[in-house]
């Protein structure tokens, strides 16, 4: 209908939903909006097919904004300046030009995103226009990576696992003092001082790093304790690294454990069965399949290996020992590293292009915890695995 439009808002570098649909990366608010031609030319705005996007920003990033931003027409909140003028802050003052705009355009309802900041809905409601929140607006089309998008997510998994190599191989060629406390140039080794390596690696590769788990022994026993203290020799070591690409704004997710030394034999029973949880997951995993039966397909397997599922920790009164699964099976993975679809019970039903990390692990805070990520790409016939095979075992020493 004429008198209805399409609205996102927010600042682009921030709200990754309003960068996907426009692609292009600014520190200022700015408001994207889809107007029926008639409706565009009454608000005085060029228009030539049916729908005409428009993308409002600051008035020293129109040039650029026109030559990259996904939009038709690209304007300045000066263009639609309300008759008492504008406030002095800037996001007041865009909510502002939107809503100018869509009054001269005769707009009288707005679909809008998840998203959108409420200073907008307000601006809007006082203007006359009524604004309707759509959670799914935006949210399918951000699920299916196109061709570019895989490819920018396939070079973040590389970049992540060569770090993630490097980081297990340190761990599991250091020394170990007699208590099983391991060295790195002549200090201890703790989780503090690999999130410092982590970081700096990453920075190295023009990645930057919203922090990492490393998480030794009984500290691992809760899946997302990112860790703390010293590393030993003898008890499994998490690792979990989630770098963001900062040339695509795409990010990289990877897990694995590393065993200095000795591995004992629980720990191999634990990587084994979540090695074959994961094998069960991928199997399952194509478009038209739900998150909930992949879900069900990984914590099958753990099941038959004796490690149940609970989920959100070990059941009230377990004995430490306990050890199980204790979350979802993944999620999806694109410009924020938890994004839709979750396997997980009531998971929704997978699209091709989806991307999504495959990650069981069971725990225990007598042992600590053991779990395996990799990246997949959901396609009608099945996976597409992302990253280059890194190795999957527990011992990573030089020729390991």
């Amino acid at each position: 209908m004429s008198d209805e439009a399409v609205m996102m808002a927010g600042i682009p570098s921030t709200n990754l939903s309003l960068f996907h649909r426009v692609r292009f990366r600014v520190g200022d608010p700015a408001v994207y909006l889809e107007l029926p031609r008639d409706a565009a030319l009454r608000a005085g705005v060029q228009a030539s097919a049916a729908v005409v996007r428009l993308f409002i920003c600051r008035d020293i990033e129109l040039d650029r904004a026109r030559r990259s931003a996904n939009a038709d027409v690209c304007a300045a909140p000066g263009a639609f300046e309300p008759a008492g003028g504008f406030a002095g802050d800037r996001e007041t003052a865009t909510a502002q030009a939107a809503a100018e705009c869509l009054r001269r355009a005769g707009i009288r309802r707005v679909r809008a995103d998840r998203t959108l900041p409420l200073i907008y809905a307000h601006l809007l409601g006082q203007a006359g226009v009524a604004v309707e929140c759509d959670p799914d607006l935006g949210v399918a089309e951000r699920r299916r990576k196109d061709a570019q998008e895989i490819e920018w997510l396939d070079q973040a998994q590389r970049l992540t696992e060569s770090i993630m190599e490097r980081a297990c191989r340190l761990i599991a060629n250091c020394a170990a003092r007699g208590d099983g406390v391991l060295q790195h140039e002549g200090e201890p080794l703790t989780s503090e001082r690999m999130f410092t390596m982590i970081d700096r690696w990453c920075m190295d590769e023009g990645a930057e790093n919203p922090g990492s788990i490393v998480a030794c022994g009984p500290v691992g026993g809760d899946c997302h304790d990112h860790g703390h203290g010293e590393l030993r020799s003898g008890q499994p070591i998490i690792v979990d690294i989630f770098p963001r690409v900062k040339a695509t704004g795409y990010n990289g997710d990877c897990t694995r454990v590393v065993v200095h030394g000795a591995v004992p034999p629980r720990v191999s029973e634990m990587h084994a069965a979540v090695l074959e949880a994961k094998a069960a997951a991928q199997a399952a995993m194509r478009a038209g399949v739900t998150g909930d039966a992949v879900h069900a397909a990984a914590t099958a397997a753990l099941d038959r290996r004796g490690f149940p599922f609970h989920s959100g920790g070990a059941p009230a009164g377990a004995a430490p020992e306990w050890c199980g699964m204790t979350h979802g099976t993944g999620h999806g993975l694109g410009l924020s590293v938890h994004e839709p679809p979750l396997m997980d019970r009531g998971g929704p039903v997978l699209l091709d292009g989806d991307v999504i990390t495959v990650e069981p692990g069971v725990y225990s805070h007598a042992i600590g915890g053991v779990r395996i990520e990799d990246v997949a790409v959901v396609r009608k016939d099945g996976v597409r695995m992302l990253g280059g095979g890194l190795s999957t075992g527990l011992d990573w020493r030089r020729g390991g």
